[in-house]
Formats: C-alpha cells, structure tokens, sequence
C-alpha cells in the first residue's frame, strides 16, 4: 500500500508575521504623528511671521503715499499695498501714528503670536 503523504501549500503569511507587521506599522505611526503635529503647528506660525514682514512692507509703501503710517487692517489688504493674508491668519494694528507703527499677527492653530514695532522694527513673540 501506498500511502499519499499530504502537503500544505505554503502560500500565504502566518498569523505572527500580520501581527508581528501590523505591530511595526503601530510603533511607527507613534511616532510619527505628533512629529507631524508640531510640524504643522510650526508652518501656522511661519504663515504668521511672514503676514507681518509682510504688513511692514505695505506700511511703508502707505507712508510713501501719506506721509502718516495706516491704523485700519482693511486699507493696507488688497492690491493698492499689496497685503494678502494667508489662511485663518488674525492680523491686526494695535497703533500707528505719522512716525511709528505696531502690528500684531497670529494663527489659531498655532503656538505663537508675533508683534512688529516699525518703522525697521523686527518680529518677536508677544
């Protein structure tokens, strides 16, 4: 008599090499995800900073024209001073006078806000 000898196709993955998979792609995502996180955090405050440096810019070209620096957000935005805000950015003037200026800028989502004292003045935390 011959006896058949039976062979498993080994096709396929075992159980422990899906759990052994799926428990890397876990570790990873870990750490990933709030690297991630303070990335975006960083590109909200940047947005802001730049909106400011900005700001600056279309303050002087205001005073060129005015002799005085603008106290109203919605003179300097738009194409006669050139001044577009990124996404969400809260941008405001706290004072302006005929020979000084300071503005405020901040997004939401981010961690910061930012102030610049003008004319010449650079950006720093508020």
């Amino acid at each position: 008599m011959f006896t058949k000898m039976m062979t498993r196709d080994e096709k396929g993955f075992t159980l422990i090499e899906l759990m052994i998979v799926i428990a890397i792609i876990g570790i990873l995502a870990a750490i990933a995800i709030p690297q991630f996180s303070a990335y975006r955090q960083r590109s909200y405050n940047s947005s802001a900073q730049a909106d400011l440096r900005n700001a600056a810019t279309a303050q002087e070209a205001y005073f060129v024209d005015n002799s005085t620096y603008c106290n109203a957000t919605g003179t300097l935005i738009g194409s006669t001073y050139g001044l577009y805000l990124s996404d969400s950015v809260v941008f405001t003037i706290n004072s302006a006078s005929n020979q000084t200026y300071v503005m405020r800028a901040y997004h939401p989502s981010g961690s910061h806000s930012y102030v610049i004292r003008g004319p010449g003045g650079s950006i720093s935390e508020y």
